[in-house]
């Protein structure tokens, strides 16, 4: 959370710092007009730069996931960066509008119209910057718009996924509309200084990702095909276990990472932590799904054995990498999945370190219990299963009671969000650095 945090703040305070240096010169009175045109501009400059950032995330670009930690991490920063786009374009249109709407209720006089000032020699550029300043400034509201609505559909959970999918990627087209006003109504004297520079990289870096989006590149290069060869389910505890043997062209995955997956066309792709480690020599994945909505409840019901799916990834680092004595997983419900992928792993790749495994969860079935021990003994990790009604939600204090020595321990967890916050706040205020404290946030919108 610390690099989203910074990551976010500092192109607000990059683009504001550009914003003051490029209007260093102040004008000689402030009044409620000039006031305007100065909200009008920065709030154009944070919303269309904000915007970009959140174009070129949505690309899914390794060397970005890297340094924030991973794709979750990723879309968890360009979620934030749309909010933040939202308020300022909307901002910036109540700034534009403001005066019309005060002059209609009286309010304010209109202000009056210099003259036009007189023509001087342009280059050819600003000549036809200055040419499309009007359907540059037409265009904007429709935009801004289309823009709002996409915006909050994006962050209205009750608004099914699939649908989410399809009217989130429109969003491509809004903002190729707005790219094109910032373009032509941004002063031309603008993109001869920094300000400008920046925005141009900006501009053309989100772009060009909108075009990958809209023509539909985006992952591309990391998609392959394979066949579902195994589904077992367990209905009191709607999971569904999902075997794919994947054609050539997979290379591989470190456990703990996930990937987007599409069991159907017409839904689209969902992401999915995969719950078995790789082997080259046996291309086959295992997905565990929880019956958490329209999509994984339909699973059960719709998977065949024999159907095709495609597989995009992986994504993630959840890996289990870092120096620490000992480590602690923890695990609320569905959030098992990466650890049984580490088992897997460690029960062929020997790791000296000891590791206690808690999983709280509100059922678990005999056979997955079972399953889940059989999986601990091979890795040599000490699980603790917790169930609610049974034994009381997981706290930092049962934790810290059953590893005394928790605090040479890395804690990794994957589970609900508010779940995880509350283990993190209150393991640091027992002393554990947040650095040590590895959170998966599976939460793609």
């Amino acid at each position: 959370m610390t690099r989203i945090r910074i990551s976010l703040w500092s192109l607000i305070a990059t683009l504001t710092a550009l914003w003051i240096l490029a209007n260093a010169t102040l004008p000689d009175a402030f009044d409620f007009i000039t006031i305007r045109n100065l909200l009008v501009n920065y709030s154009g400059v944070i919303a269309i730069g904000a915007m970009s950032v959140a174009m070129v995330l949505a690309t899914r670009s390794g060397r970005l996931d890297t340094w924030l930690g991973g794709l979750d991490k990723s879309y968890r920063l360009h979620k934030w960066l749309g909010i933040t786009a939202l308020v300022a374009a909307i901002s910036h249109w109540i700034a534009t509008s403001g005066p019309k709407w005060l002059a209609g209720l009286g309010l304010l006089n209109p202000p009056a119209r210099g003259a036009r000032p007189a023509e001087t020699a342009m280059s050819t550029i600003e000549s036809l910057l200055s040419g499309l300043h009007d359907a540059a400034e037409g265009i904007a509201e429709p935009g801004f718009y289309a823009l709002v609505v996409l915006i909050v559909l994006a962050l209205v959970k009750l608004f099914p996924y699939r649908w989410f999918a399809k009217t989130h990627k429109l969003i491509a087209i809004a903002y190729l509309v707005l790219v094109f006003h910032s373009v032509f109504m941004l002063d031309f004297a603008v993109w001869t200084q920094p300000l400008g520079l920046v925005l141009g990289v900006l501009l053309t870096a989100g772009a060009v990702s909108a075009v990958m989006a809209l023509i539909g590149r985006v992952g591309r290069g990391r998609q392959v095909g394979g066949t579902i060869e195994t589904l077992r389910f367990l209905p009191d505890m709607k999971v569904l276990q999902t075997i794919v043997h994947m054609d050539d062209g997979w290379k591989g995955h470190k456990s703990g990472q996930f990937s987007f997956v599409t069991f159907d066309p017409r839904e689209g792709q969902h992401p999915f932590t995969m719950a078995s480690a790789w082997d080259p020599h046996d291309a086959r994945i295992t997905f565990i799904t929880k019956g958490l909505g329209d999509h994984t409840n339909f699973l059960p019901e719709h998977l065949k054995v024999g159907d095709r799916v495609t597989v995009e990834g992986p994504y993630g680092h959840f890996t289990f990498d870092d120096d620490n004595k000992r480590q602690i997983w923890i695990a609320g419900g569905i959030g098992i999945t990466p650890f049984i992928a580490r088992m897997k792993q460690l029960a062929h790749v020997e790791d000296n370190r000891p590791i206690d495994l808690f999983h709280s969860t509100k059922t678990l079935a005999p056979e997955a219990l079972a399953t889940l021990r059989a999986d601990a003994t091979a890795a040599n990790v000490t699980l603790h299963v917790l169930i609610d009604d049974v034994d009381g939600h997981l706290t930092g204090d049962k934790v810290r009671l059953a590893v005394p020595d928790w605090k040479t321990a890395s804690v990794w967890f994957c589970g609900p969000a508010a779940f995880g916050e509350a283990l993190s706040k209150d393991l640091h205020a027992h002393g554990q650095p947040r650095r040590a404290f590895h959170q998966e946030l599976f939460n793609m919108r």
